[in-house]
């Protein structure tokens, strides 16, 4: 049974306060983008990092905040777990990537659109010194 064939009140919380206040953020997705302003500038988390941080969703639902409701934040630091940058967002993301310094792999000349990657293993911040008040 999806969602929306279940009547009003039980629908998830979440999805009822939206509809009651379409402009307000929904609570999931604020969460995600108040993870993604905790990234420092060079360092990145994947989005199932994200997930895993808040202990709540999986990566698919990170994805979906972050394609709705990312564009205020830094959404260039929350990436797929390949290191494969944003289709459709590649050269604006490379530009934040090279002035923030982010470890990049240089492309092969086999790779398509000969497009670095990034460097998981040097890029992937871990969340350690988490913000104070985080919990």
């Amino acid at each position: 049974m999806s969602e929306e064939s279940l009547p009003y009140d039980a629908r998830p919380a979440y999805e009822n306060a939206h509809e009651e206040h379409p402009d307000a953020l929904p609570a999931y997705a604020e969460r995600v983008l108040e993870v993604a302003d905790l990234i420092p500038p060079g360092r990145v988390m994947t989005y199932g990092d994200v997930a895993e941080w808040l202990e709540e969703g999986g990566p698919r639902q990170v994805g979906r905040a972050m394609a709705l409701y990312g564009g205020a934040v830094p959404w260039w630091r929350v990436v797929r777990a390949d290191g494969v940058l944003l289709p459709g967002h590649e050269l604006r993301a490379l530009e934040h990537y090279r002035a923030e310094g982010t470890p990049l792999k240089e492309a092969g000349r086999a790779a398509e659109g000969h497009l670095p990657r990034l460097d998981m293993k040097r890029a992937r911040w871990d969340g350690g010194g988490r913000a104070q008040g985080h919990t």
